[in-house]
């Protein structure tokens, strides 16, 4: 879901006692991990943190701040030992976008001037950036932070964007883009360590071909197939699969937003499943209502096939595993 960008009352977390109390344990962790020469990388969710950790490997620590389904990075309130991460952290990985709003909080509430990889700049969509090409990944990413050290903007100063979907992580080329600018700010705070880096950022983007291999899998067998997506999290990998959304954008908005769906829109999405327009309905585990069920309701009576995607990182997987398996159940669900 996304809501605007809420308040965050952090005043009571400067309380030196707080932090010491709740946050002792994230700071020992940072305090262990520079002890062993490791960097610390402090990620808004889980998804960003497991693509930091298969980029640093043995050489970062890893705190991912939301790491389960039951927490909305939207609403997410921090607590001091959230705080205490950023304030220690060497890197940072945010979504941005308005998506994780909370970290934009804490590094401004901490005073950390540490670096920021923000995702939602290597999207080709994101309303400042031109494009680029899959030729371009590397080069583009580092240019991207370059950029931000000589401004010396962190990159946390990203409220919600109309019209832009902040999704990013579901756009495997966009992630490819992100571990390659993890490892440049990587190698920039340890500059012996560097080629590491480099190739755990070449290995993981290998493997981001693999995926967008079964995505041109998709689109060769399906182009053009109707999809129906309840909220917008899953929409660039639809697009991406060389498939359309055909959900109308007050439908997915409002799920998006947690509010009602107007009445005029649900008989218009419903009338879309009924004219046999739409090849699968995709909704997100995390987010719902009762419209989302309706839909999913007249979804299976008509015999059209229904599967679910979440916004986090499912227990024991990878980033490379989920997506992977998102392909497969999307290819799954069209091949009938």
């Amino acid at each position: 879901m996304t809501s605007p960008r809420r308040s965050l009352a952090l005043a009571g977390l400067a309380a030196a006692s707080v932090l010491v109390l709740a946050g002792c344990a994230s700071g020992q962790q940072a305090d262990e991990a520079a002890a062993a020469g490791r960097l610390s990388v402090v990620a808004s969710t889980d998804v960003y943190g497991q693509i930091a950790a298969q980029v640093g490997g043995d050489l970062v620590e890893v705190t991912s701040i939301v790491a389960n389904a039951s927490q909305d990075p939207h609403s997410f309130e921090p607590s001091a030992r959230d705080q205490l991460s950023v304030s220690k952290a060497d890197l940072i990985v945010e979504n941005g976008g308005g998506y994780d709003a909370f970290i934009d909080a804490l590094i401004e509430s901490s005073g950390s001037e540490a670096p920021v990889v923000t995702a939602v700049e290597h999207s080709h969509d994101w309303p400042e950036n031109d494009g680029h090409d899959e030729a371009e990944a590397d080069e583009a990413a580092g240019a991207d932070d370059e950029a931000h050290d000589e401004a010396g903007d962190h990159g946390h100063d990203h409220d919600h964007v109309e019209g832009f979907n902040e999704h990013v992580w579901y756009d495997p080329h966009t992630v490819a883009h992100v571990a390659a600018a993890i490892a440049d700010e990587l190698a920039a705070l340890s500059p012996d360590d560097a080629e590491t880096f480099a190739d755990n950022a070449e290995a993981f983007g290998a493997e981001v071909e693999q995926l967008e291999a079964s995505l041109a899998d998709i689109t060769t067998a399906h182009a053009g197939a109707q999809v129906f997506v309840t909220e917008p999290v899953p929409a660039y990998l639809v697009s991406a699969a060389g498939l359309e959304n055909a959900t109308p954008d007050a439908f997915s908005e409002a799920v998006e937003e947690g509010q009602d769906v107007a009445p005029a829109t649900l008989l218009e999405s419903l009338g879309l499943l009924r004219d046999g327009a739409v090849s699968v309905v995709i909704t997100n585990t995390q987010t719902g209502g009762a419209e989302t069920e309706e839909i999913v309701g007249v979804a299976e009576e008509l015999g059209i096939p229904v599967i679910a995607f979440s916004e986090t990182l499912p227990e024991g997987e990878t980033y490379l595993s989920w997506m992977q398996a998102n392909i497969e159940a999307l290819s799954a669900a069209l091949d009938g």
